[in-house]
């Protein structure tokens, strides 16, 4: 653990975080080995650098179980399938878990069948969709994965109310010596975790963000309940999380439109949270690695390709979480003072050691 002078930022190494977070959730019921699965894959968050997606959530997670919205021992399984698709029921389980069942699955379908989708419901928050759509890298296929938000913060384009969530879309694309192609985005100009750390941090968002529901702009996040997301790319963004919705959540049976729960402030009711994952197997359409090398020209072509006055360096989607992955492996994930906080009050209330003595 190492700390930075007079800010209070203290940064934690990678098993100081996960032995930390297993540790919590196995204290509210969750199995040895899921709070292990689940720790590692909200710690994947935090170095890749989505902090309104690891640790931070830790506490409103134990919350929703104590209070019995997610269901600690789930049965996740297959309600329907195909050689090429299948539907996942994830049995109110934590997020984390059922995804990484229904990614598992649509992996070994696409290396039957070339490619698979997955759909899910019955689910819960599972942290930035990066992680699941970077999951099929590991067997040299594109991921693509879709969800639907936990809470609605976007209206309709030109109405005032919250009927679509941030529904965000990730899309992973392997190269070969060059770090991977990661588009990972909501459908909102922000996603509403980077609202709630900036109110955590004492910060203010900037102008763009949200709205109120007078069509002002809002940038103080403690005020986030008085306004708005505004969707990317104005009403294409809008039309982008209503299909992304329709995809991930009413196709599966899952929550989407009036039905979804917002998590934030209800934690008692499960979210019936859905998910779509694609697996795409490269071999398939040409060989693995020309394809992957092709992918490192272009992006080489786009790096040092000609920039305007002023512009530093171009970068692609995915470079800067990669490059802030690298430094947090290394140096540990910094935790704000507000966080640290938190996290210290909930170990006491769990009867488990601090962050700080593991």
């Amino acid at each position: 653990m190492t700390e930075r002078p007079s800010t209070g930022v203290r940064s934690y190494a990678t098993p100081q975080l996960e032995a930390f977070i297993a540790r919590a959730l196995g204290a509210v019921g969750l199995p040895p080995s899921d709070a292990a699965e689940v720790a590692r894959l909200m710690v994947r968050a935090d170095l890749r650098g989505a902090d309104g997606h690891g640790i931070f959530r830790l506490p409103q997670y134990v919350r929703r179980i104590r209070a019995g919205a997610v269901n600690v021992r789930p049965r996740i399984g297959v309600a329907s399938e195909t050689e090429a698709m299948a539907l996942v029921d994830g049995d109110n389980g934590m997020g984390h878990l059922v995804m990484g069942f229904a990614t598992r699955l649509a992996m070994d379908k696409a290396a039957r069948q070339a490619v698979s989708w997955v759909g899910v419901r019955r689910s819960n928050h599972a942290g930035p969709a990066a992680l699941y759509a970077m999951m099929p890298l590991e067997r040299d296929m594109i991921g693509l994965y879709l969800a639907v938000g936990n809470a609605n913060h976007l209206p309709p384009w030109g109405g005032i109310e919250m009927l679509l969530s941030t529904n965000p879309i990730a899309v992973a694309i392997p190269a070969a010596e060059e770090p991977p192609i990661v588009l990972d985005m909501a459908t909102t100009v922000a996603a509403y975790g980077k609202v709630k750390t900036a109110a955590q941090r004492g910060e203010m968002i900037p102008e763009g963000w949200m709205l109120d529901t007078r069509g002002q702009p809002l940038t103080d996040p403690r005020r986030a309940d008085e306004g708005f997301l505004l969707p990317i790319g104005g009403y294409k963004g809008y039309g982008l999380s209503l299909v992304f919705g329709l995809l991930a959540g009413t196709l599966n049976g899952a929550a989407n439109g009036r039905d979804v729960v917002d998590f934030n402030k209800d934690d008692v009711t499960p979210t019936n949270t859905g998910h779509a994952i694609v697996a795409l197997d490269v071999r398939r359409f040409a060989p693995t690695d020309a394809f992957k090398r092709s992918v490192d020209t272009l992006i080489r072509d786009i790096r040092c390709s000609k920039r305007l006055p002023g512009v530093e360096r171009i970068r692609l989607p995915g470079e800067q979480s990669h490059v802030t992955f690298v430094e947090r492996s290394k140096d540990g994930v910094p935790l704000n003072p507000a966080l640290q906080a938190q996290l210290h009050r909930l170990a006491e209330d769990l009867g488990i050691a601090p962050l700080s003595r593991l």
